[in-house]
């Protein structure tokens, strides 16, 4: 590989979000597979980041790889690649949701919900689709949560907020949240809550605690390894895959859907996201 590319940036600004270790470890696995070196920039406010990437200057580095969807303009004298936030590398996703949906709408659930960690300026695909889906079903997004950052304990709360406020008659049977986080915080409302209310719950990103006994979280699993391949050819070598194969992601059926505690088969189903 070109000396140029020796060096390759990675900028966080928190590893508190398992999703985000995930990625870190695919990123740095691969760059060490191409014989790059990994300089972790774990930032933690402008000033720092700026002073960070001034010191990566000086040691040569020759692109950025970014886990947050922080100090993008900052960043503009570094080739540099975004796998967090708005205009990110990532897969389309309509289609995960949408099949989230026709799950937990065989499931027989009749009122739907959603939760995001902060409140969207835009609809994230994957949500798309998930409403897309319960219209084809003649049903509606019934709830909106919003737990104010990608935090269990504040899903929690929020969660449990809603469940106090809320008559049993009006109460959501399904939610899907953004993130494996989010769906940890609300399942422990739920269970804390109690008062035989069941609530069906699906994550996404699929981290690894979703599979402990501890939660059984239905979750959609992102093939991580081509997402981040797919970014480093473009960083490195500025190619890009334009037949979406890179997109592919399979949703991980366990029990956290059912909205109580049964006991089922995990299975898998294979779906290529919309491109």
């Amino acid at each position: 590989m070109a000396a140029k590319h020796n060096i390759i940036g990675i900028v966080s600004d928190e590893f508190a979000n398992p999703s985000s270790v995930k990625m870190l470890n695919e990123v740095t696995r691969q760059l060490n597979a191409r014989g790059c070196l990994s300089l972790l920039l774990n930032v933690n406010s402008r000033e720092h980041y700026l002073s960070l990437l001034s010191k990566a200057t000086e040691l040569g580095v020759n692109g950025l790889i970014f886990l947050t969807s922080l100090y993008r303009e900052e960043a503009s004298s570094f080739p540099a690649i975004w796998l967090s936030g708005e205009n990110a590398l990532r897969a389309d996703n309509y289609d995960a949701g949408a099949e989230i949906g026709r799950l937990l709408l065989a499931q027989g659930h009749q009122r739907f919900g959603v939760m995001h960690g902060e409140d969207p300026a835009t609809e994230p695909r994957q949500m798309q689709g998930f409403v897309a889906s319960l219209a084809a079903a003649d049903k509606t997004l019934d709830q909106r949560l919003i737990a104010g950052n990608n935090d269990r304990e504040l899903a929690y709360q929020a969660m449990m907020a809603y469940l106090k406020k809320t008559r049993a008659a009006e109460r959501i049977n399904a939610l899907f949240c953004e993130n494996d986080v989010l769906a940890f915080g609300v399942m422990q409302a739920v269970r804390d809550f109690g008062q035989g209310v069941h609530i069906g719950v699906v994550g996404f990103d699929d981290v690894d605690e979703a599979r402990s006994p501890t939660w059984h979280l239905t979750s959609w699993a992102q093939r991580g390894d081509l997402l981040v391949a797919e970014a480093l050819n473009r960083l490195l070598d500025n190619k890009a895959d334009d037949s979406a194969a890179w997109q592919q992601g399979e949703l991980q059926v366990r029990h956290s859907h059912h909205g109580k505690h049964v006991h089922g088969e995990m299975s898998k189903c294979g779906c290529a996201s919309r491109h």
